[in-house]
């Protein structure tokens, strides 16, 4: 049952509810095994957090950075935090020094908790630019510390300072006092152009998205929920804080490479994600089939049909499957479906949300065919997450967004722009009016900069506009339409479209390295460096054939028709990509401004001969 309080209070009434029940998990990478946190511990360890700010005279909405990777004392923080009316700014763990010294001075922050030994270095590094920052908490005990670090203590160490005095009355105070007014969290959008922005997250626009998201699934305290994205991402952080109110279980995940592991070990019922791990499953599935001897990969094709017809024709537009193909369904999920489940420790699953980009038709149907129940969705940072989402009582169509929440306005604006206007709907950006007053216009709408159109109750998201291209013949390209179909083939990592001002579309491709090497060895094709490979005529034409078949749906002028391999892949650390991965495309058209002009060059030539 939803507990929808305010957060200064969840944890304290939760645990009253619950007591010695699990409310964490984590697994101790030292001892091998997950641990256990209670709700009792949990609340305790929130308090001693809030005694310890208020020790440190830590203000009544004053600012307070986390810089760590997913772990639980980033929800004691939190909520210690939120225990005495402080502000607590998440970063992304893969942020650098520069991005954190503009968020610290922006949100003039004191107190900066930090994870492990990266994000400690990271902040050293910051300390000599951030004139406003007095103390650093280090989570993890092995982190070792410079010499000559006056700033810096552990968390068990903060922990004890709140003891020495009495703050219970002061925390008392506090609580008393919270309003659903104040801000809760600011949080940075990663930012693909310039500074990143802080966008403001109020107690009520929390308040109110768990109650909409509440009415549109069934979530309760049985599920048990594992963590895979940052807390930072509003995402997982709404997902988790929902999570929290409804007491389900929640497995943090601390380190983001080990999720498969986590998979088979939590075997959560419900996990977020984005859809390029949803596209990995596929992938693996596609070259397990490849692998397979010609019975094994007829019966995984017939299976997978058989799924992806009972879904789409009958179970998605919420009819009743004819009995002979809901016959041959119950057959398939029992002999193949249920032990891909198994093997990937989605047996137990609920439902899995995912948003943060394009679902390509084919990942969401192979991923209903194979029992998994994806809750597709859309949402913002500045809308606390879920705008729209599926809804399973309702019908669900293949490449839609799904159903507005409820209490959400909507109307599709000026060159088709959807504006939303209600109570999860930021009030602002932090210490920005004017960046503010470009995106709420003054009748209260948010301006999102996504295109899309709404049919049959269910929203279609057509393309960020600033990110539409225009060819030089005049035509409009969509790059995260075709990028979203790209990444689909296994020999695809990233795929970054070219067509602004150009003749023709064009792609910059990473490909899956590990496969187009064994590609290459089955072929006898040799090279002596990864560049080589990479301008292997035979491999452009190999890939070449594989991107033709995954475009027929395309218009002409919207098909790549050619393509750079890169013999590096995009990553944060270069600029290239967000810390939420999306790709910073100035950065990376600048990057390969010579090998981009070069191709337009060579197939011009090519073209006029």
């Amino acid at each position: 049952m939803l507990n929808n309080c305010h957060f200064s209070r969840l944890v304290y009434e939760q645990a009253r509810t619950y007591g010695d029940r699990t409310a964490l998990k984590f697994r101790d990478y030292d001892e091998g095994r997950w641990k256990d946190i209670s709700w009792n511990k949990f609340a305790a360890t929130a308090r001693r957090v809030s005694l310890s700010l208020l020790a440190y005279d830590a203000a009544v909405q004053e600012n307070v950075a986390v810089f760590s990777q997913n772990k639980p004392e980033c929800l004691f923080v939190d909520f210690g935090a939120y225990g005495i009316r402080a502000v607590t700014i998440p970063f992304y763990p893969t942020s650098s020094a520069p991005q954190i010294v503009y968020m610290i001075n922006d949100a003039r922050v004191r107190f900066l908790f930090v994870g492990e030994q990266q994000q400690y270095d990271v902040a050293l590094q910051a300390i000599p630019l951030c004139h406003t920052l007095e103390r650093i908490v280090i989570f993890d005990r092995k982190v070792k510390r410079q010499p000559g670090d006056s700033l810096s203590i552990y968390f068990d160490e903060f922990l004890r300072v709140g003891e020495t005095g009495d703050y219970d009355g002061e925390l008392n105070l506090r609580q008393a006092a919270a309003s659903f007014a104040d801000t809760c969290n600011i949080l940075y959008t990663s930012g693909t152009t310039g500074h990143s922005k802080g966008v403001i997250l109020t107690y009520g626009m929390y308040h109110e998205a768990l109650r909409v998201n509440n009415l549109a699934l069934k979530f309760d305290d049985s599920d048990v929920v594992l963590n895979f994205l940052p807390f930072t991402h509003v995402f997982e952080r709404g997902w988790t804080y929902w999570g929290l109110a409804v007491g389900a279980v929640q497995a943090v995940n601390l380190r983001p490479a080990d999720v498969l592991q986590s998979l088979r070990e939590v075997r959560p019922t419900c996990m977020t994600s984005v859809p390029r791990f949803w596209e990995k499953v596929y992938q693996g599935v596609q070259e397990k089939i490849a692998s397979a001897s010609p019975v094994q990969a007829k019966v995984m094709q017939a299976a997978l049909r058989t799924g992806i017809r009972a879904w789409e024709d009958y179970e998605s537009k919420g009819r009743r499957v004819p009995p002979l193909l809901a016959l041959k369904r119950k057959f398939y999920d029992r002999t193949v479906c249920s032990v891909l489940r198994k093997t990937l420790g989605l047996d137990r699953g609920n439902f899995f949300p995912t948003a943060g980009a394009l679902v390509s038709r084919e990942v969401e149907t192979f991923v209903h065919a194979a029992g998994i129940r994806m809750i597709v969705g859309y949402g913002l940072t500045e809308s606390t997450a879920t705008v729209t989402c599926d809804r399973p009582e309702q019908p669900i169509t293949p490449g839609s967004v799904g159903r507005f929440v409820d209490g959400l306005e909507y109307k599709i604006g000026a060159n088709d722009e959807i504006l939303l206007r209600g109570k999860t709907i930021t009030p602002g950006y932090y210490n920005k009016i004017s960046t503010t007053q470009q995106v709420i216009d003054a009748d209260g709408w948010f301006h999102t900069g996504d295109a899309g159109y709404v049919k049959d109750g269910e929203l279609f998201l057509k393309e960020r506009i600033k990110d539409l291209f225009k060819t030089s013949n005049g035509k409009y390209i969509a790059p995260q339409a075709i990028e979203s179909k790209l990444s689909v083939d296994s020999y695809i990592e990233q795929a970054v479209v070219v067509a602004d001002r150009r003749k023709f579309v064009s792609a910059l491709i990473v490909p899956n390295y590990a496969l187009l090497e064994a590609y290459a060895k089955e072929k006898g094709l040799t090279y002596g460096s990864r560049e080589a490979l990479c301008d292997n005529p035979r491999i452009h034409e190999m890939l070449q054939e594989r991107i033709d078949l995954l475009q027929q749906e395309l218009a002409n002028y919207e098909k790549v028709k050619h393509f750079i391999l890169l013999p590096q892949p995009l990553s944060i650390e270069n600029g290239e990509l967000t810390n939420t991965l999306k790709v910073k495309r100035a950065v990376v058209y600048e990057r390969y401004k010579e090998e981009i002009d070069r191709l337009y060059e060579e197939a011009e030539k090519a073209y006029t001969k």
